[in-house]
């Protein structure tokens, strides 16, 4: 009979805030792992573990088709995600928004209006980043020249998302947009 070999630690995914085995600032071991916030029992020096930031944006084209990109990588490769990402550092939501969208998809945000946030987890190389994630309504200059960012993104759909669709989304949160996007176009 062969022998199981253990699973990696690496292999199972968990809260960032649980690698977190020694002070930042004294390199005293945590006291207890897991906490939000960390808290050195020795020096006090204390990090909340806080969500970043993120951008998504609907994208409609000039029949109200909603650009969906189905993703090239995971999390949630060959599913449906909004155009977006993570905002960087010194960025604004706007600006991160429009880098996002320009990086994704090679399209010019003209215009942007704030729609709804949700909160999100995701999961990179083995850990659960809390995210928030921040939704906008955004037109684009011209759909002209439109293609993807390689590696990141397969292909792209044109469509009035129905369940099919929402089903398919790659995070809850791109998801719970649409569908807050959908109730204020079909009033």
């Amino acid at each position: 009979m062969a022998k199981r070999r253990p699973s990696s630690p690496r292999s199972v995914s968990q809260p960032i805030r649980n690698a977190w085995k020694f002070c930042p600032k004294c390199g005293v071991p945590a006291a207890k792992k897991g906490r939000n916030p960390f808290a050195c029992s020795s020096c006090e020096f204390t990090h909340f573990f806080a969500p970043v930031s993120a951008v998504g944006s609907i994208i409609t084209d000039p029949s109200g088709q909603v650009l969906l990109l189905i993703r090239g990588k995971d999390p949630g490769q060959g599913k449906f995600g909004l155009p977006g990402g993570f905002i960087d550092a010194g960025e604004t939501v706007e600006e991160a928004l429009a880098r996002e969208v320009l990086e994704e998809v090679q399209l010019n945000v003209i215009s942007q209006r704030y729609l709804v946030s949700f909160p999100n987890e995701y999961i990179f190389h083995g850990f659960v980043l809390p995210v928030t994630d921040m939704f906008f309504v955004a037109e684009v200059e011209t759909f002209d020249g439109m293609k993807t960012q390689p590696g990141e993104i397969d292909a792209w759909h044109f469509c009035r998302p129905g369940k099919k669709e929402l089903a398919r989304m790659a995070f809850e949160s791109n998801r719970r947009a649409l569908e807050v996007y959908l109730k204020t176009v079909s009033h």
